[in-house]
């Protein structure tokens, strides 16, 4: 049926394409503006790039209320946010004991791919560049699936910024500051830039009476300074702290092997949990960039350093008066990293360009304590596995963009990269509180060596279309399982993931409209899975020997007067394993987990000359796999809609505006997760309003 699909959305595309292919000679009308990015290191037209792109600027993230990373994710054909820091994209799910999602977020050379602190304030953003398909070739060993580009607004002489304050249901109050602008004219720039959000949440917990169980609360804080002494040279220093809170989750548990379907909204507004459950994630980041343009060339480098802290402990079952009361589960991870990246650029905006460049990083992750309470006999033991994981990478990448005529171009990339991981880690079991020897440890070093290429070639039909075909190879690197408790270090390592992405797609204008569209197949070899252990009670990381997935993703801008923009995206995929055998249980021909049939948007904005606005935006996702592990078998979580209206007015730099998200009040799970010891459900919020005011100077 998915296939099907995929063919009616390809016949359907290629009729607006036919229609504008026939119109292409009139003009496209001056309000469709060039979008200029930079997805391959270098300026460009986005319709010169030979891939997906998605492009939010700076008004629709305000238009829209896009306030962090979860919600670019959820613009984004076939990608899908999951509560926890977590992202499915195209089939290709996160990595449980490398912490690495599919899609790495890049600001100001900083990388984000790990699911603690998957997130980062947009309050500087002056466009968001989503660069769909394995970008493994300029962006590192972690984006086998896509990145998301945070380009940060450069300052000038004078100065400028915003200032604002939100207010919504359950509470929620936030603030945002952003200014930059010149302390020596034309020669040293300063920009700061904070937000803060908190909230009650909409969670009571019968058993304690707190009526504010899922409260949160986060803090984001950067500055940065900007050194041009000369029209050659230029220094950046960025500086974030980032602080995140999390109370419980939206949503609750059952016992474990019980149906999805067993789940509804209104009793995860009153939960019973007899043990804390709160987690907390500080990141300091830190980064130095430095570039030099030479007549013909430009040399560029970029030294960053992350510490990212997560704390975090829960009820062992998520309920109250069972055999589970008064046990935890518990996780402390520090992450320290380092990376350093040369690249050198060909300055040509015409004709053959390239870059290339040799990338380095560090890795150092403390995992301790980390484990789960349990009893024996009455008494509370302790699971505790202690580990430190190292990891270096080096890396020499290169691409070319080469025309061939006036109508070809072809691009030729490719990276080369050798990671070598080494952990140590000592597990104990003891009762609570107390020490003991290892009951078990874990010596293992491992070195992975690959080689990612890509080619891409498009054609320029005419002024206003363009066609492209690509293949590229995508990466994620492999891993040691940090729960394990018996066996060999080659039972207890993973292999890395390796995917091979063929892609043909179009994008154009005519007339007032702007589209894109593209078809891809992907070939998965050694793809990582989540496996639950029964004897350990945790979850690890497997490989499953090969998957693939088949899609189509189309997105389409069109002004239906100068006042009214309209748009839509969609995405279908079919995502299935092609050889995943477990020992207990033959999976072949299952859809992977996590990964939606579909995702479609669309949304309708209206801009009148005198400053009032309003828009309006409906979000579709299809039905979303998931493993039962107690009854060994996939089932599914039914699909959702929901709606999203904001109306504002904007006069002498104000803006203030009223909006309303979930207005229907759909009931949706945002993820669902089933073990032997619990079936957990979480869910996107209640209908909520909410007003504003943001002045900007």
């Amino acid at each position: 049926m998915r296939i099907k699909a995929t063919l009616t959305c390809l016949a359907a595309t290629g009729s607006i394409l036919g229609a504008g292919l026939v119109q292409a000679e009139e003009p496209a009308g001056a309000i469709l503006e060039t979008i200029t990015v930079t997805a391959n290191k270098v300026e460009e037209d986005i319709a010169d790039v030979p891939q997906s792109i998605t492009v939010i600027d700076d008004e629709v993230l305000k238009e829209k209320g896009i306030e962090d990373i979860p919600d670019v994710v959820n613009e984004i054909p076939n990608m899908n946010f999951r509560p926890g820091g977590t992202v499915n994209f195209r089939g290709l799910n996160h990595s449980i004991f490398t912490s690495n999602n599919p899609v790495v977020i890049y600001i100001d050379g900083v990388a984000y791919s790990s699911s603690y602190g998957f997130d980062a304030s947009l309050v500087n953003a002056e466009r968001i560049e989503v660069l769909r398909g394995p970008q493994g070739t300029l962006y590192g060993k972690d984006a086998i699936g896509a990145v998301i580009k945070v380009v940060t607004r450069e300052p000038g002489n004078e100065w400028h910024g915003n200032i604002g304050t939100e207010y919504s249901s359950y509470n929620d109050i936030e603030g945002s500051l952003n200014v930059n602008g010149a302390l020596i004219q034309d020669k040293l720039y300063l920009g700061l830039n904070a937000r803060y959000q908190q909230d009650d949440g909409w969670i009571t917990n019968d058993y304690t009476g707190d009526d504010e169980a899922n409260k949160s609360s986060l803090h984001n804080l950067g500055a940065f300074l900007l050194y041009t002494p000369n029209d050659r040279f230029t220094a950046k220093v960025t500086l974030a702290s980032d602080s995140y809170e999390n109370d419980w989750f939206n949503g609750y548990a059952l016992p474990g092997g019980t149906n999805a379907s067993e789940f509804n909204r209104d009793d995860a507004e009153h939960v019973s949990f007899d043990e804390d459950s709160v987690s907390e994630t500080e990141s300091l980041t830190q980064s130095v960039h430095l570039k030099y343009e030479f007549d013909s060339v430009t040399l560029s480098s970029t030294t960053t350093h992350r510490d990212l802290e997560y704390e975090g402990v829960g009820d062992r079952d998520n309920m109250a008066d069972t055999t589970f009361d008064g046990l935890a589960n518990f996780d402390n991870t520090d992450t320290q990293t380092w990376t350093e990246e040369l690249r050198l650029s060909s300055n040509n905006t015409e004709g053959v360009r390239w870059v290339a460049g040799a990338y380095f990083d560090t890795e150092d992750v403390e995992k301790a304590p980390y484990g789960q309470e349990y009893y024996i006999s009455g008494d509370k033991y302790e699971m505790n596995w202690e580990s430190e994981t190292e990891s270096e990478t080096l890396a020499l990448f290169g691409q070319a963009m080469i025309p061939l005529g006036k109508r070809f171009e072809l691009t030729l990339g490719a990276r080369y990269q050798q990671i070598d991981k080494e952990i140590d880690l000592n597990m104990y079991s003891n009762l609570a509180g107390g020490t003991s020897n290892p009951d078990y440890s874990l010596q293992a070093d491992k070195t992975w060596d690959v080689f990612l290429p890509k080619v891409a070639l498009s054609y320029l039909l005419n002024d206003n279309w363009t066609f492209y075909a690509s293949v590229a190879q995508g990466y994620m690197p492999g891993g040691f399982n940090y729960s394990a408790y018996s066996g060999s270090a080659e039972d207890n390592t993973f292999d890395p993931q390796l995917s091979t992405n063929y892609e043909i797609g179009f994008k154009g204008e005519f007339n007032r409209a702007r589209l894109a569209a593209a078809v891809f197949y992907m070939d998965i070899e050694d793809i990582h899975i989540m496996k639950y252990d029964n004897n350990s009670g945790l979850y690890v990381t497997d490989n499953a020997d090969s998957a693939h997935s088949l899609g189509a993703e189309l997105e389409l801008t069109y002004f239906l007067t100068d006042s009214i923009e309209l748009t839509a995206a969609l995405g279908i995929i079919d995502a299935e394993y092609d050889d995943y055998n477990t020992g207990s249980g033959v999976y072949d021909g299952e859809s992977i987990e996590n990964t939606p049939s579909y995702t479609a948007r669309i949304g309708a904005a209206y801009l009148h000359p005198k400053g009032f606005y309003a828009r309006g935006d409906i979000l579709s996702v299809g039905e979303v796999p998931y493993y039962d592990t107690p009854n060994q078998e996939f089932r599914e979580v039914d699909g959702y809609i929901t709606a999203d209206v904001r109306v504002g007015y904007r006069f002498k730099g104000y803006d203030i505006y009223a909006y309303c998200n979930n207005l229907t009040d759909e009931e949706y799970m945002t993820s669902f997760n089933s073990s032997a010891v619990k079936a957990v459900a979480r869910y996107g919020d209640p209908r909520t309003f909410g007003v504003g005011i943001r002045y900007n100077f």
